[in-house]
């Protein structure tokens, strides 16, 4: 029986839906509009943006030149002075009024995330559920938050496609409910629709929210150098974090800055196989394509044919396919692991990468193949990729010191626990790392010697919820920790000659905030 896309799921439904809910986020022909000066306007030139999932297009991204996003700062940052000093009942409210609107399409948010970034709909769900509980929780916290603070400005926010609402539109609720305004780039590779649409719906409840499209090079000397921008949160990689970092040397200006890195998971004198094959298990969901991801693997020797038996049962049980086709109209969409990653670019990028580990000795331990039932006859499939999985990969390869933000594992066998700590931190600082083990102290032991943020005793760690603080050691991280209280603290000011807890050359992590 062929398969078809769920009609409630289509895009062309969905792209309606958007229409009639927000608007004036689009303009007479269908193309979209930034939101600078509380106006939507200024279409841009069209950057054509296709779906991951099939390839089907889904609009242009209205893509503006530097003049004017510089503009759009300026307005802004004129919200601040009249935003900042509205009473903080006045903002939660306004917050818990847009909340109660995205609650109201959570199901429309869901299924536009999986066609702009291909996350399957279960988990698209939960990531609508999280932006939306998550900054509720805030709303309930703020005041004791805010006692002897006050806001700090215009905040600017760049941030990668993966997670549009769970992570961008989460900050930019709390900075506003900090008494900040805000501005933010859309995107590059995804998720336009979805922000769009959570902007639309704050800008409709009088929270300061500005939006605009551009590529982030062009649009730098606006959105992290202007004088005008009090702080900026970026997520992305290690290149462009790196330029960034440089641009706020020697200056007093508040930032964020969470990058790349290897988040590793050591395995030494231990047995719950059962256990840590569900963690791996759930490890793939959206294809690893996440920040607190872990695509390395370091084993004990002796334990290598256990793990081996193990991990093999996982990566072959793995369902990875078109995330919105069904049998019957009335069926419920696909229970993935995964659907595509964000584009063929990267799909391509990863194949080169694993294969010049294999050619300089890497030994393939897996290498999967998608399964046509869960594809459309003749789809493009080009943004799809099975797991692989790589032994021992050499040193000079782009894999050993990189994130492969994909369904790439590998793994290294050692000898020793200081060779496994050491393999651990190859990259210089990673956002987390765990270890398997039946030895409580060894893991307290291990601890203190990895270059990581969050350290997980026979469990993942991630970004967390609430109150959980997140942050980085080494090249992972540059700036202000953020979760519970930090994030409000990194985006406001306090007592005279407070210092910001964060990731800082003078700056020695305690051991609650990990």
């Amino acid at each position: 029986m062929s398969k078809f896309i769920s009609p409630s799921a289509s895009w062309p439904n969905l792209i309606e839906q958007h229409r009639k809910v927000v608007p004036e986020a689009f303009g007479t022909e269908g193309n979209l509009f930034n939101l600078m000066g509380g106006e939507w306007c200024q279409p841009g030139h069209g950057k054509l943006f296709l779906s991951p999932v099939d390839a089907t297009p889904l609009g242009r991204y209205p893509m503006i030149r530097l003049e004017a996003a510089r503009t759009a700062v300026v307005a802004a940052e004129r919200e601040f002075h009249a935003w900042s000093k509205t009473d903080l009942d006045e903002r939660k409210r306004k917050v818990s009024e847009t909340l109660d609107d995205m609650e109201k399409h959570a199901d429309l948010f869901a299924k536009t995330l999986v066609w702009e970034i291909g996350k399957p709909y279960g988990q698209s769900k939960v990531s609508v559920e999280r932006c939306i509980s998550g900054v509720r929780w805030y709303v309930g916290q703020i005041e004791k938050m805010m006692e002897g603070r006050k806001p700090l400005g215009l905040i600017s926010n760049i941030a990668s496609w993966n997670y549009p609402l769970s992570v961008l539109i989460h900050a930019v609720l709390v900075q506003c409910l900090a008494g900040n305004s805000v501005i933010a780039k859309t995107p590059t590779d995804g998720g336009i629709h979805s922000v769009t649409l959570a902007m639309a719906l704050a800008r409709r409840r009088g929270l300061p929210v500005s939006l605009v499209s551009g590529s982030g090079g062009e649009l730098s000397d606006a959105l992290v150098r202007n004088e005008a921008i009090s702080c900026l949160a970026f997520v992305g990689g290690k290149n462009n974090g790196r330029e960034i970092a440089a641009a706020f040397y020697d200056r007093s200006k508040r930032y964020m800055l969470e990058m790349d890195g290897v988040n590793c998971y050591g395995v030494w004198e231990f047995s719950d196989w059962k256990n840590l094959a569900a963690q791996i298990k759930k490890g793939f969901e959206f294809g690893k394509q996440r920040c607190t991801a872990y695509p390395r693997y370091v084993v004990q020797r002796s334990l290598f044919p256990k793990f081996l038996e193990m991990y093999l049962g996982v990566v072959q049980g793995l369902k990875c396919g078109h995330p919105l086709l069904v049998d019957k109209a009335e069926d419920a969409l696909p229970a993935l692991d995964f659907g595509p990653l964000i584009n063929s670019k990267k799909v391509e990028e990863l194949r080169v990468q694993v294969g010049e580990a294999v050619a300089g000795g890497a030994v393939a331990l897996y290498e999967g193949r998608l399964d046509e039932a869960r594809f459309q006859p003749s789809q493009d499939i080009s943004a799809y990729l099975a797991p692989v999985a790589l032994l021992n990969l050499p040193r000079n390869c782009k894999l050993y010191h990189g994130e492969p933000f994909g369904p790439v594992d590998s793994v290294t066998v050692v000898d020793s626990v200081d060779q496994m700590v050491a393999e651990m931190n190859v990259s210089n600082g990673n956002l987390v790392s765990s270890l398997a083990t039946d030895d409580a102290g060894l893991a307290k032991q291990v601890a203190m010697d990895l270059r990581c943020f969050k350290f997980g005793h026979n469990r993942v760690r991630s970004r967390g919820d609430n109150e959980e603080s997140f942050g980085g050691f080494g090249q992972s991280w540059k700036g202000c920790f953020v979760g519970g209280k930090y994030l409000v603290e990194s985006v406001t000011e306090g007592p005279v000659g407070e210092k910001v807890r964060g990731n800082f050359p003078d700056y020695i992590l305690l051991p609650e905030e990990r």
